[in-house]
């Protein structure tokens, strides 16, 4: 089974990504997660895309989908795997679909967790986080024992400067205008599983696994 996850930041695409991959015993595997394994094999191509990356620039949609077809090539990906942060662009779904057709491989569904912008805002503008151990609190969700006091080290949570409510307006609305392109390419080829992220994690998990089992 091959997945491609779409999803807004706090959509709680990532839990259900880490749920899903556990449930499917197939990788999670991220944009970034392929790039440094490249490097740290030290294969040739993980040399050009070290030189690329030591120089602050970007990886084209070439390199990434010879970084795409050196991962999926893995052990690990034998019975699938899930793309967590690519494609991004209609070029890179493009190429990804070249890749598989031409390994003999089909795409089995992209996953798009749709929530409404007041409800995500909600969820991240309420997120705290310890300034000391990292733990991380939802004053909603999951609120520490004590106001704005970590449970673990007794230190200060705060609320992070992207997690303010301006700041996620500004994420939602670049990751619309960036992925809604996206959303209607996988539409028109009958590969969009559109899901309602606003629900409980267990009942969002439910939902796509019971869907998943009968394609």
């Amino acid at each position: 089974m091959i997945l491609i996850m779409l999803g807004p930041p706090g959509s709680g695409k990532g839990t259900q990504a880490e749920r899903i991959m556990k449930k499917l015993a197939i990788p999670q595997i991220s944009t970034g997660e392929m790039i440094r394994n490249e490097i740290k094999l030290g294969s040739e191509l993980g040399k050009k895309v070290k030189t690329i990356v030591d120089a602050g620039n970007l990886v084209s949609d070439d390199i990434m989908i010879e970084i795409i077809k050196s991962r999926i090539s893995q052990k690990d990906c034998k019975n699938g795997f899930i793309l967590d942060g690519f494609p991004r662009t209609i070029k890179q779904a493009d190429g990804l679909g070249s890749l598989l057709t031409a390994l003999k491989l089909k795409l089995t569904a992209v996953i798009n967790f749709a929530v409404d912008d007041e409800n995500i805002i909600k969820r991240i503008s309420t997120r705290r986080f310890c300034t000391k151990c990292g733990a991380t609190y939802n004053i909603v969700t999951n609120p520490p024992k004590k106001k704005e006091v970590c449970d673990s080290c007794n230190c200060a949570l705060i609320l992070r400067d992207d997690d303010k409510e301006e700041t996620v307006r500004n994420r939602l609305k670049v990751y619309e205008e960036k992925t809604q392109p996206l959303i209607d390419y996988y539409r028109k080829h009958k590969l969009l599983m559109d899901v309602d992220a606003s629900r409980s994690i267990d009942a969002v998990n439910k939902d796509v696994l019971g869907r998943l089992d009968k394609l």
